[in-house]
C-alpha cells in the first residue's frame, strides 16, 4: 500500500448495516465506500495531492493512484529475484538495523562475492575462459573446491570438473542495487529493525522472534514487533542528561527549522547559517568629530534645517564641517555663527508671537544687525524659561558668546530651531513649498503623459500607414467595375447594398478615438497615483498634505482662488521650460523638487536598531546608535561598498536599509568620490602651507581649515 508522509495509511472500513439497494459513493481504485458525499470528496482530493510514496521504489511526490501503478510495477520485476539467493538475502535483512542504504550494499557486496550451489560463473580450463554452473561445494581440510558443470556450447569438455577457487572469475549481480533495495521493501512490513512478513519467513525458515539483543528494545505483540517506548524514552532523558545528541537529530531539527522559516523575519531571530560566512565584514564607523558625541544629534539636526530652508531663512548654504568649526570656535564674532541666530530671530519676529510682542515693547525699531544680535539672543532666552539656558544670558550679554561650551551654543540652536518650526509664519510658507512640489509633480505628470501620447500617435501612425499600404497593393487586383465604384464613394456590400466609405471610416474613428480615451484616463490614474506614491516617500509633512488635498478636498471642492494660484504655479513652470529640450527640462523638473525635500528621512536601520542618514549637501552616511548616544560616519567607496555586502537580507530591517541603498548608490557614490577628492585637495594644500617659507606664506584666511571666516551670506534679507 501507498505511504502517505512515510507512514501506512489505513483505509477506511466498509459502513456497516449496508442495505443492497442503498446508495453509496466508492472510491474506484481502493473500493472505499463512503454515505456522505463530503466524506467521500475529502478522501478523494487526498489521493489526488501528491504527498504519496511508492512503498517498494521510495518515488516521492504521487499521487495515490500513480502510487498503487508504481507499486505494482515494481512487486512484478521483484518477482524475477533469483529463487537461489531469496533465502541467504531473507536471513541478512531479518532484525536488521541498518538503514535501507546501507543494507542494500551490505548484501549487495556479500552477493557478489558469494560462490554458491547454482551460481553460474566463468571458470578456467586449459588456459582458455568457459562458462560455468556449481553444482557442489566440496571441502577438503582447510581448502575449498567446486565442482562445476561447463556449459560452453562450442567444445566439448569434460561434464564435471573440481576445480580451485582462484580459477572461478565472478561476475557482476544479475540485477541492480535500487532492485535489490525493492526486494527488501517489499518482503518487510517495518524498518529498523527489518523485519519479515510472518509467512515469508516461516517458507524460508527463518526465526520470527528478535534476537537477544533486541528483546530489550523490542518485544511481540499480536505477531507484530513492536518498540519498547519506555526503554526508549528513558535512555533519551539519560543521554540528554549526560550531554549528549545524536548529530543526525541535530541536523535533521536544523534543516526543519530552516525549511519552515520564511524570509524575511526580524533581524535578531535570523540565525547564523553558512550563508552568512559570504557576508562581507561590516566596517567599523569613524567616530572622530570635532564636537562632543552626545552634540553630534543636534549638531545635524540644526545644520540640515538650516541648509533645506535656506531660501526661507535667507541664508545661504555652508558645509558641514564650516558649521562644526565655527561651533567651536571661540570668538564672538564668527559671521557664520551669527548670520545663523539672526535669521532664525529675524524669523520670528515675522510672526505675531509671545517673543514679537516682547521684543516689540522692549525695542519700538526692530532691526538685527552685527552689533545687535546678542541683545535679540538674551530676550529670547530669557523668554523661554529654561532655566538651562537662561544662565547663559549674562556671558552673552558681555559680548562673550564665543566663550561658551559646544553643548550650551548648540542647545541655543535647538531651541530656536524648535521655536521657528512652530510658527504660524512657518507653517504657511512650508504649505506653500508644498503646493509648488505638487505643482512640479503635475508638471512633470503632464509631461510624461505628452510624452506618451506623442510615442502613441507616431506608433498609429505607422501602423495605419502599413494597413494603407497594404489595401493599395490589394486593390490593384480589382475588376474595373469595383474601381469605377470606388472612385463614385461607393463600395458594394456583403449583402448586395452600397455602402459609403466615409460611414465607415467616421465609425471607425470614432471607435479609435473612444479606445484611445479609455486608456488616456486610465494612464492617468496610473501617473496619478505613481506620482503620489513619490511626494509621499520624499516627505512625512507632503504625504499629509497630498493626501488631503487629493482625498478630502478635491480640485471640484477647492475655491477659485486656490485654483488659480495652482494653475499660475504650473504655468510660470511652463513658462520656464518653454524654451529648453527634454532632457533640460527634466533635469530642471527634478532639480526643483529636490530643493523643496521637506524632510530628511533615515535610510533606514540594521539588525540592531542603528538609523543610517544621507544628507543632499554632505556626501557621508551618518551611523546612530540606537540610543542616539553615538554617532559614527563612512566616507569612502570602500566603506559603503562593504556595508552594503554585510547587510542580511534574511532580516525585515537590513532588507530595506541595502534596498534604499542600492537605489541611492550612484548618487551617494559621487558625493563620496566628490568629497574624497576635496579632502586629497586640501591635504595638498596643508603639506604645501607647510613647506613654504614663513615669509612667503599665504594669510591665516586662505588655510582650508579656516574656511568658515570667509562666509558670507548671499542671501541676507536687506
Amino acid at each position: 500500500m501507498p505511504l502517505f508522509k512515510r507512514k501506512p495509511f489505513a483505509l477506511a472500513e466498509k459502513p456497516k448495516d449496508l442495505k443492497p439497494n442503498e446508495l453509496v459513493f466508492q472510491v474506484r481504485f481502493t473500493k472505499e465506500i463512503f454515505r456522505d458525499y463530503s466524506e467521500y470528496l475529502r478522501r478523494t482530493n487526498l489521493y489526488r495531492h501528491r504527498v504519496w510514496t511508492c512503498k517498494l521504489t521510495g518515488k516521492n511526490y504521487l499521487t495515490y493512484e500513480e502510487a498503487l501503478v508504481s507499486e505494482k510495477k515494481a512487486a512484478e520485476e521483484v518477482q524475477k529475484f533469483p529463487e537461489e539467493l531469496v533465502a541467504p538475502v531473507l536471513r541478512d535483512v531479518q532484525f536488521s538495523m541498518l538503514s535501507l542504504k546501507d543494507l542494500g550494499d551490505a548484501v549487495a557486496q556479500k552477493l557478489q562475492g558469494c560462490l554458491s550451489e547454482g551460481s553460474e560463473l566463468y571458470g578456467r580450463k586449459n588456459n582458455h575462459v568457459y562458462s560455468c554452473k556449481i553444482e557442489r561445494v566440496v571441502k577438503d581440510g582447510e581448502k575449498t573446491r567446486y565442482e562445476v558443470a561447463w556449459l560452453d556450447k562450442y567444445e566439448r569438455l569434460p561434464e564435471n570438473t573440481a576445480i580451485d577457487e582462484e580459477d572461478l572469475i565472478r561476475c557482476k549481480l544479475r540485477f541492480s542495487r535500487a532492485f535489490l533495495k525493492s526486494f527488501i521493501r517489499e518482503s518487510t512490513y517495518r524498518s529498523i529493525p527489518w523485519v519479515l512478513h510472518e509467512k515469508l519467513a516461516k517458507k524460508h525458515g527463518i526465526p520470527t522472534d528478535p534476537p537477544d539483543d533486541l528483546k530489550d528494545q523490542f518485544f511481540m505483540q499480536d505477531g507484530v514487533v513492536v518498540v519498547n517506548r519506555k526503554r526508549k524514552k528513558s535512555e533519551d532523558r539519560e543521554a540528554k542528561e549526560n550531554g549528549f545528541q545524536d548529530p543526525y537529530e541535530i541536523g535533521r531539527e536544523d534543516k526543519l527549522k530552516a525549511q519552515s522559516i520564511r524570509y524575511p523575519i526580524d533581524d535578531l531571530l535570523v540565525q547564523y547559517t553558512e550563508f552568512d560566512k559570504q557576508l562581507a565584514e561590516r566596517p567599523p564607523p569613524c567616530r572622530e568629530f570635532n564636537v562632543p558625541m552626545e552634540c553630534v544629534g543636534d549638531h545635524l539636526m540644526v545644520w540640515d534645517f538650516c541648509t533645506s530652508f535656506g531660501r526661507l531663512l535667507h541664508l545661504s548654504p555652508f558645509s558641514l564641517e564650516d558649521f562644526e568649526r565655527a561651533v567651536c570656535q571661540k570668538g564672538s564674532n564668527i559671521v557664520l555663527i551669527t548670520e545663523c541666530h539672526s535669521s532664525l530671530l529675524r524669523f520670528l519676529l515675522k510672526d505675531n508671537s509671545e517673543y514679537f510682542i516682547a521684543v516689540q515693547k522692549k525695542r519700538p525699531k526692530l532691526k538685527i544687525t552685527l552689533i545687535t544680535w546678542t541683545e535679540y539672543l538674551s530676550d529670547f532666552l530669557e523668554l523661554t524659561g529654561t532655566v538651562e539656558l537662561s544662565n547663559h544670558v549674562a556671558t552673552i550679554k558681555r559680548g562673550h558668546y564665543g566663550l561658551l561650551d559646544i553643548q550650551a551654543k548648540l542647545a541655543i540652536l535647538r531651541e530656536l530651531v524648535c521655536r521657528v518650526l512652530e510658527t504660524e509664519y512657518f507653517k504657511e510658507k512650508l504649505d506653500e513649498d508644498i503646493e509648488k512640489q505638487y505643482a512640479l509633480a503635475a508638471t512633470r505628470r503632464e509631461e510624461i503623459l505628452e510624452e506618451s501620447r506623442k510615442k502613441r500617435e507616431d506608433h498609429l501612425k505607422i501602423k495605419s500607414n502599413g494597413k494603407e499600404a497594404t489595401k493599395g497593393h490589394g486593390n490593384s487586383s480589382d475588376t474595373g467595375s469595383d474601381n469605377h465604384l470606388r472612385e463614385n464613394g461607393d463600395m458594394p456590400s456583403s449583402n448586395g447594398k452600397q455602402t459609403s466609405p466615409s460611414k465607415h471610416s467616421l465609425e471607425n474613428s470614432e471607435s479609435e478615438l473612444t479606445i484611445s480615451s479609455l486608456k488616456n484616463s486610465k494612464k492617468r490614474k496610473v501617473d496619478v497615483k505613481n506620482s503620489t506614491s513619490k511626494m509621499n516617500a520624499s516627505s512625512k509633512i507632503a504625504s499629509d498634505k497630498l493626501i488631503k488635498d487629493e482625498g478630502k478636498e478635491t480640485l471640484e471642492s477647492r475655491s477659485m482662488d486656490q485654483r488659480a494660484a495652482h494653475k499660475m504655479r504650473k504655468n510660470e513652470i511652463k513658462e520656464h521650460l518653454e524654451n529648453r529640450s527634454k532632457e533640460q527640462r527634466k533635469e530642471y523638473l527634478e532639480r526643483e523638487i529636490e530643493k523643496r525635500v521637506i524632510r530628511t528621512n533615515p535610510l533606514g536601520k540594521d539588525r540592531d536598531y542603528n538609523r543610517y542618514w544621507f544628507f543632499r549637501r554632505d556626501g557621508r552616511i551618518f551611523v546612530e546608535s540606537s540610543d542616539s548616544v553615538e554617532w559614527g560616519y563612512y566616507s569612502s567607496q570602500e566603506e559603503l561598498d562593504a556595508l552594503i555586502g554585510s547587510l542580511n537580507v534574511k532580516g525585515e530591517r537590513e532588507r530595506a536599509l541595502k534596498k534604499q541603498l542600492e537605489n541611492l548608490y550612484h548618487k551617494i557614490s559621487l558625493e563620496l568620490q566628490k568629497r574624497s577628492k576635496e579632502v586629497a585637495q586640501k591635504a595638498e594644500t596643508d603639506d604645501a602651507d607647510v613647506r613654504r617659507s614663513t615669509r612667503v606664506r599665504a594669510p591665516a584666511g586662505d588655510n582650508p581649515a579656516l574656511a568658515f571666516l570667509k562666509y558670507v551670506n548671499k542671501w541676507k534679507e536687506d
